[in-house]
């Protein structure tokens, strides 16, 4: 009714109630506005704390992102990196990248943290080297739209972009589900699989 995207009001929400600089407030009202206004396909708190003990394990240096939607995936993975580490966030939506980007540095995230990389993931992952100096990812979260993990694995994999030992985390995977992909991983020998049963968010 008022013109204003869901992703744009959930932003004047988070500016009105956010504390700037907490990342973990700033997740704490995105939460709020999706338990209570409007549901938007975040992470969420149920499925953060999966993130969270993962990060924790690993402690990647080099961290990527396939997904960022409006930043609160990007905040987590963020809040759980170890000093001196860096995330690359790759959104194909330019109106949810400059949401996102306002949400990171709302956060309290930098550009030497977090870089925001606006593209189609096809496109993107080729140049990551490149022209983003990504040599390899330690931990890689997939987020985006699931027909497209399976590809953008392979695309991964393909030019070289995952260090040894490298964790690889998709959501949604049984619903809406990407069985191309959840086959591909645990058939193809180079991985070891393990599902991390969920609720839907929210």
């Amino acid at each position: 009714l008022t013109g204003i995207p869901r992703e744009q009001r959930a932003f004047q929400y988070l500016l009105a109630h956010a504390i700037p600089g907490d990342p973990h407030h700033v997740l704490q009202t995105f939460d709020q506005w999706c338990y209570n206004c409007e549901h938007l396909s975040c992470v969420g708190p149920a499925k953060g704390r999966i993130v969270e003990r993962l990060l924790l394990e690993r402690a990647p240096l080099r961290v990527l992102e396939l997904g960022t939607h409006i930043g609160y995936g990007t905040v987590l993975l963020a809040q759980g990196l170890p000093p001196g580490a860096r995330l690359y966030t790759v959104e194909g939506d330019p109106q949810h990248a400059a949401v996102a980007e306002k949400v990171i540095r709302l956060a309290g995230f930098d550009e030497q943290t977090v870089e925001l990389i606006v593209g189609p993931s096809e496109e993107v992952i080729p140049q990551l080297r490149e022209k983003h100096g990504l040599a390899k990812a330690d931990f890689v979260f997939m987020d985006h739209w699931k027909r497209c993990y399976l590809r953008d694995l392979r695309l991964l994999e393909s030019h070289q972009l995952l260090a040894e030992g490298a964790t690889v985390l998709a959501d949604n995977v049984l619903f809406p589900g990407a069985p191309h992909f959840l086959q591909y991983a645990k058939t193809c020998g180079r991985y070891r699989c393990r599902v991390h049963r969920a609720s839907l968010e929210y």
